[in-house]
């Protein structure tokens, strides 16, 4: 099916909240990635979102290094692809932070009101602002402005609130303070008091211990219950047409417990992106463990083109990763659902 357009993508969330299942909202680098991703949520009968981060973008250039052109070459790729399953996939892109709206977000956003003057469908559906790094009232301030510019464009804005731990795409929280990985009920009854009056959608990022990458049990204390607070908080004082599209940010090795917690508090998209990654890479690993002396030329010997071809270890790949966004649909109770 083609890649959704709004009113199709807030279905897609409407009827995900409404049933407290949520969608895996998976990185994509390459092409390979991106198939996985389609071919993983096509096995669980599941809608999707893919995404792409600025590094993401920046990588899918090549030597280019530029995030807005990889971006926009992704997208069209897996618009391509897409066309040919029977599921729907929504379009996002990932933690641009302040200091990369004008040559990251911007242009984008740029790019989906020039396709959309031309009557072409938008780029991306949606796009994550996110201004933890900055106080909440400067955080709010640009993304209101943000928020304006992607609704004259029919496209949901995700932004972020509290410090999501850990690293990721380059960006390091690693030593932020503990408190700051809590969003507190005043914060969140702030967000809904900024962005409602723009009139646009948007899903927000509210943090609860989150901790991107892997960690250990026991190293990460997630509180899905803060959620439910800042939720209870700003439906008392707003009413439930203020209940927030909830995202969940560094799920990666979390307690399918606390997962399944989050569903019924308001989350409705779970980034995964550590896990997929490990899942791609491992059988590669294991192809060239395996096949050392066929993938290298060895002692004068010529090796084995059926194992050095880049196909055979990248198929292993993407199908491992596949597996593993089946699983991230059948943890978050997505299977199954496709809106078709």
């Amino acid at each position: 099916m083609p890649i959704v357009d709004y009113p199709k993508y807030c279905e897609m969330l409407d009827k995900a909240k409404a049933g407290k299942y949520a969608f895996p909202a998976i990185n994509v680098t390459t092409m390979d990635t991106a198939n996985a991703a389609i071919e993983g949520f096509a096995e669980a009968k599941s809608d999707g979102i893919i995404q792409v981060s600025t590094g993401g973008g920046a990588h899918a250039s090549g030597n280019l290094k530029d995030m807005v052109l990889g971006s926009i070459s992704l997208a069209d790729h897996i618009r391509l692809i897409a066309d040919k399953y029977s599921i729907n996939i929504a379009l996002h892109t990932d933690h641009c932070q302040p200091g990369k709206i004008d040559s990251f977000l911007k242009p984008l956003i740029a790019e989906t009101a020039k396709r959309r003057a031309e009557g072409r469908p938008n780029l991306f559906q949606s796009h994550m602002f996110d201004g933890s790094e900055l106080p909440l009232k400067e955080n709010m301030e640009l993304a209101t402005e943000l928020l304006a510019l992607c609704a004259e464009n029919e496209i949901i804005l995700e932004v972020e609130a509290g410090v999501v731990g850990g690293e990721e795409d380059g960006v390091s929280n690693e030593d932020a303070p503990a408190e700051k990985l809590y969003t507190t009920p005043g914060d969140m009854v702030a967000v809904h008091e900024a962005l409602n009056p723009i009139g646009g959608r948007f899903m927000f990022a509210a943090t609860f211990g989150n901790v991107h990458g892997v960690y250990k049990p026991g190293n990460v204390k997630l509180r899905p219950k803060i959620l439910k607070e800042g939720q209870e908080a700003v439906v008392a004082k707003y009413g439930q047409e203020a209940h927030f599209d909830l995202v969940f940010h560094g799920g990666s090795g979390s307690d399918l417990a606390d997962i399944h917690e989050t569903l019924d508090y308001g989350v409705i998209k779970m980034n995964v992106d550590t896990d997929t990654q490990y899942a791609f890479t491992r059988p590669v690993v294991d192809h060239m463990m395996k096949n050392y002396d066929g993938v290298l030329k060895i002692e004068g010997e010529v090796g084995n083109k059926k194992l050095y071809d880049p196909r055979a270890w990248l198929k292993a790949g993407r199908e491992n990763m596949a597996k593993r966004v089946l699983q991230a649909c059948l943890d978050l109770k997505c299977d199954g659902k496709t809106l078709g």
